[in-house]
């Protein structure tokens, strides 16, 4: 797998007179879990829409290692898995793991190992349709965790799953970052985000009000600031 820089340049999207993003900027690095944090109708899922060639911005352009990358050439360096989409529902977990793997090049013995990391191997014979939420969660990890591009973007990647749950799918994501792979996650779980994430965005009102390391938002942030929560809370 390639390792690619992502850059982000003064991204907005307007709706009418209503602005849900504005001058969005920021780089990722190869190997970095960067995590995108605000509550509901912060611009969150319009950022990440936009940035994976989804929906089209007002203004703004995304580069890839220097590159200036159109829209629909995105797919070739992200993939995005997105939140609250079932595909698939007759097919069984077996199967479409399989078609995913083949469709970018990769064995079943490449496949194994992310089944059992995502404890999915009593799942095999089931249809996704028949899923719980936070088993299908796991499905979806696996199909973008067997993709190839350089950059993958999860949306809430740990809804639906229990606390031990989140903390293997913890553990599985940092390895995958470990071997170069940028991971750009939008989390609403403080808690889980400050376990995963090397860095933080922080989104409000459409706009970006902080980027940096946990550390490097608390000085931000100023005194009393200890959690993510407070550094958000401080800096919104």
């Amino acid at each position: 797998m390639n390792h690619s820089t992502l850059q982000v340049n003064n991204l907005s999207r307007r709706h009418g007179a209503f602005w849900a993003l504005r001058d969005a900027s920021f780089a990722t690095s190869p190997g970095e879990i960067l995590g995108l944090i605000g509550p509901n109708g912060s611009g969150k899922t319009t950022l990440v829409e936009c940035v994976a060639g989804i929906k089209s911005p007002t203004s703004g352009r995304i580069f890839v290692d220097g590159k200036d990358i159109p829209p629909e050439r995105r797919k070739d360096f992200l993939y995005l898995v997105p939140d609250g989409i079932r595909p698939w529902p007759d097919q069984t977990v077996r199967a479409v793991l399989k078609f995913i793997a083949a469709l970018h090049g990769n064995s079943c013995e490449a496949l194994e190992p992310i089944v059992h990391d995502l404890a999915l191997s009593s799942l095999q014979r089931a249809r996704l349709g028949e899923l719980s939420k936070g088993e299908h969660r796991r499905v979806m990890l696996a199909i973008g965790l067997l993709t190839p591009q350089p950059i993958l973007m999860l949306d809430e990647p740990f809804d639906g799953l229990d606390f031990r749950q989140t903390r293997d799918v913890i553990n599985v994501l940092k390895r995958h970052a470990q071997n170069g792979r940028t991971l750009f996650l939008s989390i609403h779980q403080l808690p889980d985000a400050e376990r995963i994430c090397d860095r933080f965005l922080l989104l409000s009102g459409g706009r970006i009000v902080g980027d940096g390391t946990l550390a490097q938002l608390r000085q931000a942030a100023g005194p009393g600031a200890g959690t993510l929560e407070d550094v958000f809370m401080a800096l919104t």
